[in-house]
């Protein structure tokens, strides 16, 4: 009999990839749909679908039951008010991991939560990483750099910018960031969940040391969409500003927005790279994408799409 692996995050945009690597696999899946998100498009793959949120208790208790491994893939990545980020990344997280205590636990965080101190969001992927810390079962916590490839429009924007040519980055010229592609990550955590390492907090990318700077993201640009791209870097005071901007339109009740003042703070923080190895050298992860792969990739897509 196939193992059960329930999966929340599948109508996000590494959600897809996660549950297509887990098919692969071999593993029966079931999956955590929001009633008023659209079922994602999943050829060849049966899964079984639950109805709600993580809010929804009864929803949850369905979605675990019988679940051998519980993959944590959804969270809030922008939000009006920062107290949001704690009800549904930190609550949410205690809700479901305290409903499955003894099924394996897998939650997908982030490299933000090495920094809670920056911004709310970050704040909160830290406290869900201690929610799962506390579990009695098996756990583990991956935290992803910055992920990119077919489907994210949060990237579409740097794509969109570099097509004119310019690639705009902050004026930070030391900093360095890890990243990954989405099918590298969704590729990675589907291995955590079948050799699983011991109880820990990890990180993981695409295998790049020291990561990247900005300009190793403008010139694998450039190469993937096939003309020149200039590295433009923003000042602070120019993002702040921007930041503001975007606050004041939350508080009036815009549309969430990721490029607030605290995202500010991220992104001018020097080092988003990765320093702990053990995760890959555990399962035996090494990435299929490099960047300048990864970016023409993503831009092959993008153009097939007619996103770019």
């Amino acid at each position: 009999m196939a193992r059960l692996v329930a999966v929340t995050g599948a109508t996000g945009f590494v959600g897809p990839h996660l549950v297509s690597a887990l098919a692969r696999r071999g593993w029966k899946i079931r999956l955590l749909v929001r009633r008023w998100s659209p079922v994602p498009s999943l050829p060849g793959v049966e899964a079984e679908i639950v109805l709600g949120d993580l809010a929804d208790e009864a929803a949850l208790r369905c979605l675990v039951d019988g679940a051998d491994t519980i993959i944590h893939a959804a969270g809030l990545i922008k939000a009006r008010k920062p107290a949001e980020f704690m009800v549904v990344n930190r609550d949410g997280t205690a809700r479901l991991s305290a409903l499955a205590p003894q099924a394996r636990f897998i939650l997908l965080s982030s490299l933000a939560a090495r920094e809670p101190q920056l911004s709310a969001y970050a704040e909160s992927k830290r406290a869900a990483e201690q929610a799962v810390a506390g579990r009695v079962g098996p756990w583990l916590a991956v935290r992803a750099p910055a992920v990119y490839g077919p489907g994210d429009r949060e990237t579409l924007t740097y794509f969109k910018a570099a097509a004119r040519g310019l690639a705009p980055r902050p004026r930070l010229d030391e900093a360095r960031l890890a990243l990954i592609h989405v099918e590298d990550l969704a590729e990675a955590l589907a291995a955590a969940v079948e050799r699983p390492p011991s109880d820990s907090v990890y990180e993981i990318d695409d295998g790049r040391e020291r990561g990247y700077g900005y300009g190793d993201m403008a010139a694998a640009a450039g190469i993937a969409l096939g003309r020149s791209v200039w590295s433009v870097p923003i000042p602070r005071i120019a993002m702040e500003v921007v930041g503001w901007a975007i606050g004041v339109r939350h508080a009036l009740g815009g549309a969430p927005q990721i490029l607030t003042r605290a995202k500010v703070r991220e992104l001018f923080h020097p080092d988003w790279a990765v320093h702990d190895r053990r995760l890959a050298s555990a399962i035996g992860f090494r990435s299929r994408y490099d960047l300048k792969a990864g970016f023409r990739d993503t831009v092959l897509w993008y153009r097939r799409q007619g996103w770019l």
